[in-house]
């Protein structure tokens, strides 16, 4: 085997025409399992079982037996065609003819994201099918697209958070050939890719882990099972495990970053945390790629050591989520103040977010009956590293029918969640068809073969809800195909006149930012807001750039020191703002932009 370039450690993924191997400490057997016939493998003394020369070429099916039981898949398979349960296929990444020499990366600093899920951002559910509509992205004017979990799990369609085999693409999608063409078509186009990938669980059908090794943690779970094994007996391999599969997603598949799911959850003790040596590999395979590689948690500790460098005793990882942002945007805009939105009912609260980072930074939060958060240090962090958004999966899919802002808001509202969104001084996130207020909502959806998961995900689901207040009834059924119809994007609504309207605004806003350095400066103390919480104002004030907001029903005078309106939106498409002695009029619900 070759040594892998990022670390001392032996690169253990399964290319063609080598030996292969499959670590299996504790087992007293194990036979690589062929079209040939099994073939007895040998041990070494760090627990790794290796075939010889067995044959591997490129597309032969394979498994292990282990101590007579099985045949299980590889735990690093790049490929099940007949899915979790069945053999690995082999395949070669080096095989593919990338078309993407001239591309240098992306710097997540000044970038805008848009977050999709393969299955439902095309009719056809597609890797291929999603490269074919990246010119939308572009006119969009984003600059990375970050690709839900696309890893194997058991069924046909699910959001990807129940992955159990991390090394490989789901055959739904395409296969990791497909994916390949769709990460080089994506750079063709000038645009990154970030791969959401899940590092805390394993998804509850197809998980053969256990029968290898101690790959899962005897310590308490976290909320969707049992933990993995960081820091106990045997966790070297273990987390090795884990970080060869997030170096060969940038390394053999060229991806420009990735998200890391709830990092909060990854129960980790050791005097290294994973995510520190994650973060100090990410950069030696960064160097070596000669590219910029981004690591983005989430996380909802509100906790600036994961984004503070090593080098200042930090994690070192380059964003977080905030979604202290979101909750404070929701509010302001659709008055909801349920569950844990309730502490964010003032503008005060949008006003803290956006001039301190987060609202719970050591303060007490009623949703969890304790405090949380500690503050943001504002003289040496950099806005661009938190990531925020007005709606993403978890926002959405996570409301008990799936409801987008769209099916509360006006137009014009949608316009000034965009404006916070795209122009405060954060690292903006969009969540696809929010650029034209797309009106199918975005529901939590599965494909269990096994009856008794589909049933407890139902259930588990009500239950999560009751602290929110919503109503169980209304609840779909995310075993019912017609969850996961309803969820996919209608590319036809964006001939409707206000879907493009909509857009066009999205796009001048994607503008704006590459052209006003006051929109990318990086320094949160260079941001000032006002707000009149009886009218129903805010104001932005980045630099010479000032963004004024009418959140209210009726007109409002703001006062402004611009005298140039660059861009303005209103819901009533006739509308426009006056200038006036040193005060804007803005009519309801709208936007206006001055420098």
């Amino acid at each position: 085997m070759t040594e892998d370039a990022t670390s001392s450690a032996p690169d253990r993924t399964v290319p063609a025409h080598r030996p292969v191997e499959v670590w299996a400490p504790n087992a007293a057997e194990v036979q690589l399992v062929s079209e040939a016939g099994p073939v007895a493998m040998s041990r070494d003394d760090s627990g790794w079982w290796h075939a010889g020369l067995a044959d591997t070429s490129a597309g032969a099916d394979y498994g292990f037996l282990v101590d007579g039981a099985g045949p299980f898949p590889d735990p690093r398979s790049r490929r099940q065609p007949a899915g979790v349960h069945g053999l690995s296929r082999t395949f070669d990444p080096a095989a593919h003819a990338w078309q993407d020499g001239a591309w240098t990366g992306r710097q997540l600093a000044g970038g805008t994201i848009y977050e999709l899920h393969i299955g439902t951002f095309t009719p056809e559910g597609t890797l291929d099918a999603a490269a074919a509509r990246l010119d939308h992205l572009v006119d969009l004017g984003v600059d990375f697209v970050e690709l839900l979990p696309v890893n194997g799990f058991n069924g046909s369609h699910n959001w990807g958070y129940d992955g159990v085999l991390w090394y490989a693409v789901h055959e739904g999608y395409g296969g990791p050939a497909a994916y390949q063409r769709f990460v080089d078509a994506c750079h063709a186009a000038g645009i990154g890719v970030i791969q959401d990938v899940v590092h805390n669980h394993l998804g509850p059908s197809g998980n053969y882990l256990p029968n290898f090794g101690p790959y899962l943690s005897d310590a308490e779970g976290n909320t969707w099972g049992a933990s993995v094994n960081l820091d106990g007996p045997d966790s070297d391999e273990v987390r090795r495990y884990i970080i060869d599969s997030a170096l060969m997603w940038m390394r053999d598949y060229h991806v420009d970053g990735l998200r890391l799911d709830a990092v909060h959850a990854l129960k980790d003790h050791s005097a290294v945390h994973l995510l520190e040596q994650l973060a100090e590999e990410t950069a030696v395979l960064s160097a070596f790629v000669g590219r910029p590689l981004t690591l983005i948690a989430e996380s909802d500790l509100n906790d600036p050591r994961l984004i503070t460098p090593r080098e200042a005793n930090g994690y070192g990882l380059d964003a977080q989520w905030s979604d202290d942002f979101h909750h404070a945007v929701h509010v302001a805009l659709t008055g909801e103040t349920v569950g844990y939105y309730a502490d964010f009912a003032p503008l005060g609260a949008l006003a803290k977010v956006l001039t301190r980072g987060f609202f719970h930074d050591g303060t007490f939060s009623s949703f969890r009956g304790r405090l949380h958060g500690r503050p943001v240090d504002l003289q040496r962090m950099p806005a661009w590293r938190l990531v925020v958004a007005s709606q993403n999966h978890d926002q959405i899919g996570n409301r008990a029918i799936g409801d987008r802002l769209s099916a509360q808001l006006d137009t014009g509202q949608l316009a000034i969640a965009a404006a916070l969104t795209l122009l405060g001084p954060f690292t903006p996130m969009l969540f696809m068809g929010e650029e034209w207020g797309a009106r199918t909502p975005w529901q939590f959806f599965t494909s269990h073969p096994e009856p008794e998961l589909g049933v407890a995900t139902a259930e588990g689901r009500i239950g999560e809800f009751a602290r929110m207040g919503w109503d169980p009834a209304v609840v779909p059924d995310p075993q019912d195909p017609a969850t996961f119809e309803r969820s996919k994007l209608d590319w036809s609504e964006l001939q409707r006149p206000d879907a493009g309207r909509l857009f066009a605004f999205y796009s001048h806003l994607a503008v704006l930012r590459r052209e006003h350095c006051d929109l990318t400066d990086p320094r949160l103390l260079r941001v000032a807001v006002e707000f009149d919480e009886a009218d129903g104002w805010v104001k932005l004030t980045r630099g010479a750039t000032e963004i004024l907001l009418n959140l209210s029903t009726s007109p409002r005078w703001v006062p402004a020191a611009g005298s140039t309106v660059v861009l303005a939106f209103a819901n009533n498409a006739d509308a426009a703002p006056r200038l006036d002695a040193g005060q804007v009029l803005l009519p309801p619900h709208s936007v206006a932009v001055l420098a």
